[in-house]
């Protein structure tokens, strides 16, 4: 009977749906609240090593797509450009289900620089734009159409105020890599737009699959080619995301342990306190189908998958401005990751004003912390403004009270 009062409601919590709260009952809020309480996660985060196993083995079973040894990449060139000291390259690379997937890789240009460098791989947004996707990250070839350049600065001017990721890590001497997810750039069609996604997905589910799992997949398989680079150090191998990105990178960085730290911006809340909300985005089908495992909500919650991270440096951007994740729900989130990490351990949540957005304040603070937490680098004093502060003055180091900065 539960269960069938929490379909009716979530029914209703839909708009322009027929389906609506019977007249006299509980208000929605109220039911909602209610049922929240029932179907709590059987596998909510404790403080205990045995947690840590049971979560992580439940984790990659309602995530990953089964199937998926890590080989067979087959990796081929379709180009390369050396531009201002790095090396672009544009690869294709086989994917977990068998297809093929455009990447752009680049790095420093240094023969001679000694040793392999750390790397960081780049994990694209959702952003209901599918045309392009690593191109968002790592700016294309030079020798690449005009319009897909156009469309990657656009997208770049919009979100991370001009810059691409991709280039401004490679400066600092990261080597970045960042692929197409199944649906966006080389592995999308023209004319794809947001009101397919749907029956995209429903054909997914009809062979036995799920969007997000084979994005899940795809993402450690790009990260396995990644560490066996031999440009690459595997120890210090990070992950980098903003908006649908974040939540690939923390869930990555959660299921395989080799990850040596993760930054993920604009993307974390609890499920059922925070995203259960009428009119929110993760209710209104369409996007929500490339976010969501079958299952994985009745064992873990997104701060419980998250925390399996712990004590690996991870650094979490927010926006009491950004419209797509309650800020309310946000802190409820930060709350629930500080009790994994101890008192003096490698998590940071900072918040920022903006909106959902990676501009050029925050990427300086990121890549600064980056350096400071990477195995291997020099040490950095990070700033960082918590999430409790509603709406935070420019974030200063908590030791010293100077502005962020290293």
């Amino acid at each position: 009977m539960r269960r069938r009062n929490l379909f009716d409601t979530l029914l209703g919590a839909l708009p322009g749906t027929l389906f609506a709260p019977a007249l006299g009952a509980e208000p929605l809020d109220e039911l909602l609240a209610a049922r929240q309480r029932d179907y709590a996660p059987r596998l909510a985060w404790r403080n205990d090593a045995g947690w840590r196993a049971q979560a992580l083995a439940r984790a990659r079973e309602r995530i990953l797509q089964p199937g998926d040894d890590g080989s067979g990449f087959q990796p081929h060139s379709l180009g390369v450009e050396v531009h201002e000291g790095l090396r672009l390259e544009r690869l294709s690379l086989r994917m977990s289900l068998g297809d093929r997937a455009q990447a752009l890789w680049l790095r420093p240009d240094q023969p001679e620089r000694p040793g392999p460098l750390p790397a960081v791989l780049l994990l694209h947004d959702h952003g209901a734009r599918f045309d392009i996707g690593a191109e968002k990250l790592v700016e294309p070839l030079r020798s690449d159409a005009p319009a897909l350049r156009q469309a990657a600065q656009d997208w770049t001017a919009r979100y991370f105020e001009g810059a691409f990721i991709g280039t401004e890590l490679a400066r600092r001497g990261y080597a970045v890599l960042a692929v197409d997810a199944l649906g966006w750039g080389s592995r999308s069609r023209p004319g794809f737009v947001r009101d397919d996604q749907q029956a995209f997905a429903a054909h997914l589910m009809q062979l036995g699959l799920h969007w997000a799992g084979v994005i899940a997949s795809d993402d450690l398989r790009s990260l396995r080619w990644l560490r066996e680079q031999p440009q690459v150090d595997a120890q210090r191998t990070a992950v980098f995301g903003f908006s649908m990105g974040a939540w690939r990178a923390w869930q990555l960085a959660a299921l395989e342990p080799g990850v040596a730290a993760c930054v993920a911006a604009h993307w974390m809340a609890p499920r059922r306190d925070g995203l259960l909300r009428p009119g929110e985005h993760s209710l209104l089908g369409q996007s929500a189908f490339a976010m969501l495992h079958p299952g994985l909500a009745a064992e873990l919650d997104h701060p419980d998958v998250a925390a399996l991270i712990a004590p690996r440096p991870l650094l979490l951007f927010a926006s009491p401005e950004d419209r797509l994740f309650p800020f309310d729900a946000v802190q409820r989130a930060a709350a629930q990751l500080a009790r994994a990490w101890p008192a003096e351990g490698a998590l940071r949540c900072v918040s920022l004003p903006g909106g959902h957005r990676f501009g050029r304040d925050a990427q300086t603070l990121a890549w600064d912390w980056l350096q400071g937490v990477m195995p291997g680098a020099l040490p950095c004093a990070t700033a960082c403004a918590d999430w409790s502060a509603p709406a935070p003055p420019p974030a200063r180091c908590r030791r010293s009270n100077r502005p962020a900065g290293c």
